[in-house]
């Protein structure tokens, strides 16, 4: 039995300019941090040696790959040709909550497979190899982000280059500067289901068409260099300013990034003491995450208390193998 799991992500700014049709010609930058929520999968021989088992919210047993109905399983089974094996799939968050859990499966899936295989890999290339999966072969319009962020883990800066190049960068701050950032960041779950493939067709189609909209994801670049800056600084009660900011500038990027319950949310959050705030992800739903002192959380819990709020924890570690007989 083999045991991987991949964390899932919270993008503080820059999301959007990690798209291609933007980084192709501007050069794009996010900051994420990865949290201690994650995806796991386990794999185990097959009781049949030619089949494929695959278990995920539904269960798949296949001959071939190309009988596979999940999206991501046919394309990386079709990269290994792997048969007798049995897979499972669960995760600590729903999916389609704007955490990057597609990309966290598939980087673990990756990592799955090569180490069943008894090959190293790169941390960086289990990250550029599940770009290709998702954004060269399935043709989906999303970003590099998600799939760097799940395989390094931890509080990091991230460039994409024209030549498609990704720099990895880790913030460097003091130990209770990281405390602070736990401490204050609050995560809740608004309940709200999003197609982020849509809502990012709109955003890649409005870089490309709307000088207007690229000129606010350059200035979205332009926050988050100065979110490193403040970072590296050890200011850390910056990143309210700097949510709210890019959140102001996200929400012009397409239609159907935010609605009028979200807003409400979000506008409740702020009167309550949240320094900021934005949504994670693509938009239309998922979660909210809001910069907080101390003595404000109780009165931003009051007003969303009819959201599940989640603990926000840094993971450090990754990608990572947790079993492996």
């Amino acid at each position: 039995m083999i045991i991987v799991r991949a964390p899932l992500r919270v993008s503080l700014c820059g999301g959007g300019s990690d798209l291609p049709a933007f980084y192709e010609k501007h050069c794009g930058c996010v900051i994420s941090t990865t949290i201690k929520k994650y995806v796991y999968l386990t794999l185990n021989p097959a009781f049949y040696s030619d089949d494929i088992v695959l278990k995920y919210s539904k269960t798949e047993t296949v001959k071939d790959y190309s009988e596979i109905e999940h999206s991501i399983f046919r394309d990386v089974f079709r990269k290994f040709n792997v048969k007798g094996v049995e897979i499972a799939s669960m995760a600590d968050v729903p999916a389609g909550t704007g955490l990057g859990s597609s990309s966290s499966f598939t980087v673990a899936l990756l990592k799955l497979l090569y180490t069943h295989q008894n090959q190293h890999i790169s941390t960086y290339k289990v990250a550029k190899e599940a770009c290709e999966i998702e954004i060269d072969d399935l043709k989906n319009p999303i970003g590099k982000q998600d799939q760097f962020a799940s395989a390094f883990g931890g509080l990091k800066y991230y460039e994409f280059q024209s030549n498609g190049f990704v720099k990895v960068e880790p913030i460097v701050m003091l130990p209770e500067s990281f405390r602070k950032l736990e401490e204050r960041l609050m995560l809740f779950y608004t309940g709200i289901k999003h197609d982020s493939s849509k809502i990012l067709s709109e955003q890649v189609n409005n870089i490309i068409n709307d000088k207007e909209k690229e000129t606010s994801t350059l200035q979205l670049c332009e926050l988050t260099r100065e979110l490193k800056q403040h970072l590296e600084e050890n200011d850390v009660d910056f990143i309210g300013e700097v949510l709210n900011r890019s959140w102001i500038i996200k929400k012009t990027l397409a239609k159907s990034i935010t609605g009028s319950e979200i807003d409400c949310y979000y506008d409740k959050a702020i009167q309550a003491g949240a320094n900021g705030g934005k949504l994670l992800g693509a938009g239309g739903g998922g979660f909210l995450l809001f910069y907080v002192m101390p003595e404000k959380q109780n009165e931003v819990r009051k007003a969303l208390s009819n959201l599940k709020e989640m603990n926000f924890e840094i993971d450090n570690a990754g990608v990572s193998i947790l079993y492996d007989n």
